[in-house]
């Protein structure tokens, strides 16, 4: 893919401001879509969360996705499925529990920055997961995430330097 299709498809993803440097890692992080009411323990997606699903890989189009990561939950799976297949990747499964629950934000954060430089990262969790993750990766505070909310969307640009900048919007 041409540098001038990454580079248009990254402008999507963020302000003008926020342009990622030379080797910077951009981490897209967003919670699982709207689940349907199918098991109770592994949901899949509403059609609701099926339609947003395609609405992120949408977003992610021509952005030179290299990575995609989600939890071993259904959910998390079929919200990343659709930009990992039209990015032609697989998506990675990284399991999250009582037990890895406090180390999997820095977890995850030492693993994104041992990518290439310049990957391209989608990262899917949950309510309860989300902040965290975002906190590790930029080393800033970030809001709760309710229940209810299945359309933030936050763009982590990972600098060089081993800055993390941090770009909220809704999808």
């Amino acid at each position: 893919m041409s540098r001038l299709v990454l580079a248009l498809g990254l402008a999507m993803l963020l302000p003008a401001e926020a342009a990622p440097g030379a080797g910077a890692t951009v981490v897209v992080v967003v919670r699982h879509a709207e689940k349907a009411t199918d098991d109770p323990r592994d949901p899949t997606l509403s059609e609701a969360g099926q339609a947003r699903a395609a609405a992120l890989a949408t977003r992610l189009a021509n952005t030179g996705l290299d990575a995609a990561f989600a939890t071993q939950y259904r959910r998390t799976q079929l919200t990343a499925a659709p930009a990992a297949a039209q990015a032609g990747i697989e998506v990675g499964v990284r399991p999250v529990d009582a037990a890895n629950a406090e180390r999997y934000g820095p977890d995850l954060d030492r693993d994104l920055r041992a990518l290439p430089a310049g990957s391209t990262v989608l990262v899917v969790g949950h309510s309860n997961t989300v902040p965290a993750i975002v906190s590790a990766l930029s080393g800033q505070a970030t809001p709760e995430m309710p229940e209810t909310e299945y359309d933030r969307y936050t763009v982590v640009v990972l600098d060089a330097d081993g800055a993390g900048r941090v770009f909220q919007s809704r999808y």
